[in-house]
């Protein structure tokens, strides 16, 4: 077996004041020392901040709050705070020292209390946190490590270090180190807290001294927080049927899920719980224990198991015993007390050894990681620290947890690690990001190959449009962020996350071109390619695409975008070339026939020996063709002349 490694500040004089004799108890925050004060020569306990922690400022001021609002209750039943101090790297508070043992202690020996202990116990501490509320004071840790029981029968409640006016009520994150067990449900849900989540805590502590038990159980400190939050407290006479109906009702008054319906502050519940004793007539008891304390000279472990609290009794004497007889009974109750001693401290010297090796360098000095997982790195950072363990953070992209959860520690939750080890805390900095190359041209499987390769989800379905590129190639790509209905194109590349959505277009050719076929022909075609063709097919003359036939089709889609199968597309056909009636110049002179004809849109010809003769000498006779007949423009129309009678 190793030597235990000795505590560097034990021998140590702190401050050039407190000689540090023995540690007592080592918390997330701080290590508390019995110590001894070289000036006023009395023993006291030093409490000195982690060396860790002693850099940080928020800490080193929760921990000189602590002492200033302790030094502000002037309580029997509260642990006094005598001096605050820093030396070098050392930040310590300096304390009362009551020998005994913790409320905690005395539960894990006894299991459940009576509900004379309770009484006594709730009596007290409800005493000295009316004091704390009274002076604007909220503890905010209220659980029973910190409800002290001295063995000369006094009862008071200490570690304020959580305290904080009731004026700055609100609590998020890493200031929420009270134990998880004891946690209102709105520390829980909102974060604010007040005298009532005081109250909230003793009701809990209530329950478990009447039952043996807490109300709430679970593997992982979120179990236990949710179940807070939408549970109620069971009565505790469903678990141990000597609670009077009373104290049934005093804990559930406690416990209620609103602060309103709870007591206003500890000094409301005391004034209920002394009705109750008078009710039950039952008084709060002058208490006695043995404890659990040191040789604080040698640094040896001494521990008593804690006996049951009662009410001091003296021994009953017979009055008609003579001096001798007194005399031989005090001798033999010596020898035997003497005995007992001896052989009871050769047993836990010996057990001392093995308590040392346990809790310094054995199994016992190991804490366990705590499990985090999907909680803010505030509210993980706090459980850790509370353990007293220290978290690091490092970011990592992850697609299944929200940005700024833990996705896991490291160690793992459960592995058993050495107090002060640290903790890394893996936060999800949310999906990774990529660049895309160009994908447009692509086929689709180098498409989907090169999405998936980025952890982008592909709709099994394509989309497809009629566009100037080959068909079966892709056209575009349309990138849906993961929790957003809105899209954006990304075929000539762009920047994706991972778990983000894609749908690929893919390209079916050109529209088929159908100027020049027959109608027919032209609603096959286009059919066959998946398009439609309006009812509405308005017509034109044309003088170069025959009458029937397809002059035109619409190219741009009603709506805007590409062509899609489905689509319908607008014919115009051809009414064939547009003819017009030769009118009739029978008449008229040569250039009155002529100049009527071209305006007509035709072309004119006559005999040229006609140029020779002047114009008012001429006749027109007729037309070949013939007037009244339909015709092209341009026709050529003949005029036949005669000499003017």
């Amino acid at each position: 077996m190793t030597t235990p490694q000795a505590d560097p500040l034990i021998g140590r004089l702190v401050d050039g004041r407190y000689r540090v004799r023995a540690r007592i108890a080592r918390g997330g925050m701080a290590t508390v020392y019995v110590a001894t004060d070289m000036r006023l020569e009395r023993r006291i306990a030093l409490k000195v901040m982690h060396a860790h922690l002693s850099d940080d400022s928020a800490f080193q001021s929760r921990f000189i709050q602590e002492a200033r609002a302790a030094a502000r209750l002037a309580d029997p039943h509260v642990v006094n705070v005598f001096d605050q101090g820093q030396d070098g790297e050392l930040a310590y508070l300096v304390m009362e020292y009551l020998p005994g043992i913790t409320l905690r202690e005395l539960m894990r020996e006894q299991k459940r209390l009576t509900v004379p202990q309770t009484i006594t116990i709730m009596d007290a501490v409800l005493s000295g946190l009316a004091a704390a509320h009274s002076a604007g004071i909220v503890h905010r840790d209220v659980k029973p490590e910190n409800v002290l029981l001295a063995e000369d029968g006094r009862i008071k409640i200490g570690d304020f270090g959580l305290a904080r006016a009731t004026t700055a009520n609100t609590a998020t994150g890493a200031q929420l180190l009270g134990t998880i067990a004891y946690l209102a449900p709105e520390l829980v849900t909102r974060g604010t807290a007040d005298a009532r989540s005081d109250i909230y805590a003793l009701g809990i502590m209530l329950y478990e001294m009447l039952v043996g038990e807490q109300p709430y159980k679970g593997e992982q400190p979120m179990q236990i927080a949710y179940q807070h939050a939408t549970e109620q407290v069971p009565r505790p006479s469903t678990r141990n049927t000597a609670v009077p109906e009373q104290l049934d009702e005093l804990v559930l008054w406690a416990t209620e899920k609103s602060p309103d319906d709870r007591p206003l502050d500890a000094g409301a519940m005391l004034t209920r719980l002394r009705e109750i004793e008078r009710d039950l007539g039952i008084a709060p008891v002058v208490t006695t224990t043995t404890a659990a304390h040191r040789d604080h000279d040698s640094g040896a472990v001494t521990k008593i198991l804690p006996g049951v609290i009662t009410a001091d009794h003296t021994e009953d004497v017979p009055v008609d015993a003579d001096n001798a007889a007194r005399l031989r009974r005090r001798t033999s109750r010596r020898r035997a007390r003497g005995a007992l001693l001896l052989s009871l401290v050769l047993l836990l010297a010996v057990s001392a050894g093995g308590v040392g090796w346990w809790f310094g360098s054995g199994p016992g000095s190991l804490v366990g990681v705590p499990s985090v997982a999907g909680m803010s790195y505030d509210d993980a950072a706090a459980v850790v620290t509370a353990e007293g363990l220290i978290p690091e953070r490092t970011d990592e992209s992850s697609v299944d947890v929200d940005e700024g959860d833990v996705i896991e520690s490291r160690p793992g939750a459960g592995e058993r690690v050495e107090q002060d080890s640290t903790v890394t805390l893996v936060v999800s900095s949310g999906p990774a990001q990529h660049t895309l190359p160009h994908l447009g041209g692509k086929t689709e499987q180098e498409v989907r190959d090169i999405l998936t390769a980025n952890n982008v989800n592909v709709e099994d379905d394509t989309a497809s449009y009629f566009a100037d590129l080959d068909r079966d190639l892709v056209l575009n790509v349309r990138i849906t962020p993961r929790g957003s209905d809105e899209s954006y194109a990304c075929g000539t590349g762009c920047d994706v996350f991972e778990d983000d959505t894609a749908l690929i277009q893919m390209s079916l050719g050109p529209v088929p071109n159908v100027t020049g076929k027959s109608l027919d022909d032209a609603i096959t075609t286009l059919s066959d390619a998946g398009l439609k063709v309006a009812d509405e097919r308005p017509e034109e003359f044309s003088d170069s695409v025959a009458a029937g036939a397809v002059i035109r089709q619409s190219t741009d889609r009603p709506g805007g975008g590409s062509w899609r199968p489905g689509d319908a597309l607008t014919l115009t056909l051809s009414k064939g070339p547009q003819l017009f009636e030769v009118p009739d110049v029978a008449g008229l002179t040569r250039d009155e026939a002529r100049q009527k004809l071209e305006d007509a849109g035709f072309t004119v010809d006559y005999a040229p020996f006609w140029n020779g003769v002047p114009n008012g000498l001429t006749k027109a006779q007729s037309t070949d063709p013939e007037s009244g007949t339909m015709h092209r423009a341009g026709t050529e129309i003949y005029i036949v002349i005669n000499v003017s009678g």
